[in-house]
């Protein structure tokens, strides 16, 4: 599976704090939480929420399964990616719908929710006759 992933440094292959996504897959929980940065670690060490359980119960069983297409829904955007989730994908709630995020190795030690932001810009349009009380003296030549 690792040879499928591959990144654009000079085609070297994946490596997650100098080990191979692999290595990643067949360590317990505990030894990647001790790989990942200091907030994702805290957050699973202090123990994941019911909802959180749920995902992480559903990404196993999908990764068992994998013969659906259809992405894994969830509004939990503060969940840390794990190797376990690469390769699967997840509809994540950004306050007005569900968008798709697919899981690449390099997100690994990142939240869900950071790949699909809940702001949009904003793009104004130009002020029309009406629009404001000083619009009311424009010529009209």
């Amino acid at each position: 599976m690792s040879s499928e992933y591959r990144t654009g440094r000079e085609g070297k292959e994946f490596a997650y704090r100098g080990h191979s996504l692999d290595e990643l897959q067949e360590m317990d929980e505990e030894e990647v939480v001790a790989l990942l940065p200091a907030r994702q670690r805290r957050t699973m060490t202090r123990g994941l929420g019911t909802e959180q359980r749920k995902l992480l119960e559903k990404a196993r069983n999908r990764d068992e399964e994998e013969t659906t297409n259809e992405p894994i829904r969830t509004h939990l955007r503060d969940m840390p990616i794990l190797p376990e989730f690469v390769g699967l994908t997840f509809a994540v709630y950004n306050g007005h719908s569900f968008e798709r995020v697919k899981v690449e190795p390099e997100m690994i030690g990142h939240y869900l929710g950071e790949f699909h932001l809940t702001r949009s810009t904003v793009q104004h349009g130009q002020a029309g006759i009406g629009a404001t009380r000083s619009s009311k003296f424009v010529p009209l030549k």
